[in-house]
């Protein structure tokens, strides 16, 4: 009897998650007539339907920025698309859920949904790019597009902010101010930007240059004499794009110039659009007025993307060359670049140029070659041929065995719900050191250490990492377990 009831309420929840995709399914459909396909794909992605009671739909949304963005600019025409296909609907609500993602079974694989249609883009050519001035300018690479840049958490503000600038230049977010490591994506979103910028409007006049290039042009028209040419070209554009900010630290002339070309251009409503290696407060040698002038608008960073988003973005860079290259090596690939996403696809060009010029299938022991004389101080982790499963490597599995061998704590409390000291500490350890030194991502972590969210696992790693610039002990057990599993 008890076994009927559990498969009858079982059948119930399934029916009632079925339900509820298809009436997000349906609403979606109904956004896609007024929003643009990219714009759903970055701000519905693992978005679900909660409940749909007394009226009230709530929806589940993934991040916590997500929140804001809703509420703004997807409340009320979700709720008219709710209303349409349910009348008894009234009012919309959302929550915020980290455990939210790919393998929810709730959440629609929007770019399966919304296939993108083969049809060329209007990208500009060269000659098709205004300059004004009489001075040359770096021309936009049209391969960068923001539908090709792969999204992640890592990147996915960033990539929703240049959309955004994209669309309304010169007016949300200006001026936006892009940070983070070298190779990570920046100039990618930049001339994306631009690209896209022209797309809406091919009549607009955009600038795209490095800050070494502006330095030189500055030098160069001071010794000239001729500085109006260098302000013509620079003041009178619709969107200025500057790649590499900090250069331009310790050179007084230069940045006098770039203030004075700031106010004109932010003055006027255009857009302006900024990277650096770090954010605007780091970069003490610029001027404090320039300073206060990036941090006026909106500033976002791109970090390097955890395994699972490096391996997606080779295969989405296979999927344009078209060509196919076996898991294995892909994989191979991602778990040993992990220094940036330009080192990353650079490898990737190296393995199918030698897959076009020898016409012979990638082997993980060819990609090993060409990683040990392109990327030096790579220390490789080897893989069984067309086995992705790394040697000398433990897997998550095999560090929880670890560590509750080390705490002589069965494997199974390690893992539960327990709240107990005894059980909180070898957890803890377990999530710093699955990221640390496993590189895992949050979401999969938490999965494997009893369905915990993403939030309980950032606290866990944090909290680990806050106390072992003080405690001791607890530095010689992770130096202890490391060296038990293998790590150093």
């Amino acid at each position: 009897m008890v076994i009927q009831f559990l498969d009858a309420f079982i059948l119930l929840t399934f029916l009632m998650t079925m339900n509820l995709k298809d009436l997000w399914t349906g609403i979606i459909n109904e956004l896609s007539n007024e929003t643009e396909r990219i714009k759903l794909i970055t701000w519905f992605k693992n978005t679900v339907i909660l409940s749909v009671e007394n009226g009230i739909i709530t929806v589940g949304l993934p991040l916590p920025f997500f929140l804001n963005w809703h509420s703004v600019h997807f409340a009320k025409m979700t709720l008219e698309a709710a209303k349409k296909l349910d009348p008894t609907i009234r009012q919309i609500a959302y929550e915020v859920d980290l455990t939210l993602g790919d393998s929810d079974p709730r959440a629609i694989d929007l770019a399966k949904h919304f296939p993108e249609k083969n049809l060329a883009r209007k990208v500009p050519k060269k000659n098709e790019v205004k300059f004004v001035g009489g001075v040359v300018s770096k021309i936009l690479n049209p391969q960068y597009t923001l539908e090709n840049f792969v999204i992640a958490p890592e990147n996915r503000l960033a990539h929703a902010a240049c959309l955004n600038v994209a669309k309304y230049p010169g007016q949300n977010y200006n001026p936006l101010f892009i940070y983070g490591g070298v190779g990570l994506g920046k100039t990618h979103l930049l001339q994306a930007t631009g690209n896209e910028i022209l797309r809406n409007d091919p009549g607009r006049v955009i600038v795209y240059i490095t800050t070494e290039t502006f330095v030189n042009e500055v030098v160069d028209s001071i010794q000239k004499r001729n500085m109006d040419r260098l302000r013509n070209k620079y003041r009178k554009v619709d969107t200025l794009i500057v790649d590499d900010i900090q250069f331009i630290a310790n050179k007084d002339r230069t940045q006098e110039e770039f203030f004075h070309t700031f106010n004109t251009l932010y003055d006027g409503g255009k857009q302006i659009i900024i990277s650096s290696d770090r954010p605007p407060h780091e970069l003490t040698l610029l001027n404090e007025r320039l300073v206060s002038r990036f941090e006026s608008g909106m500033i976002v960073d791109v970090k390097m993307p955890d395994y699972e988003t490096r391996l997606a973005i080779l295969q989405e860079r296979c999927r344009e060359a078209q060509v196919f290259i076996s898991p294995a090596v892909l994989e191979f690939i991602a778990f040993n670049i992990t220094r940036s996403v330009r080192a990353l696809q650079g490898v990737l060009k190296q393995v199918i140029a030698r897959y076009e010029w020898e016409h012979i299938a990638p082997t993980v022991k060819m990609v090993s070659e060409i990683i040990k004389h392109s990327q030096k101080e790579v220390k490789m982790v080897g893989f069984v041929e067309d086995d992705p499963t790394p040697r000398g490597v433990i897997t998550l599995e095999q560090l929880i065995d670890c560590v509750s061998e080390y705490y002589t704590i069965p494997k199974t409390e390690v893992v539960s719900d327990s709240r107990v000291r005894e059980c909180t500490v070898p957890r803890q350890i377990i999530m710093y050191l699955a990221k640390t030194k496993l590189n895992m991502s949050l979401a999969r972590i938490g999965e494997n250490l009893g369905k915990r969210n993403h939030t309980t696992v950032m606290h866990a790693i944090s909290r680990v990492a806050e106390k072992l610039k003080e405690d001791h002990q607890l530095m010689r057990d992770i130096n202890a377990i490391k060296r038990e599993a293998g790590m150093h």
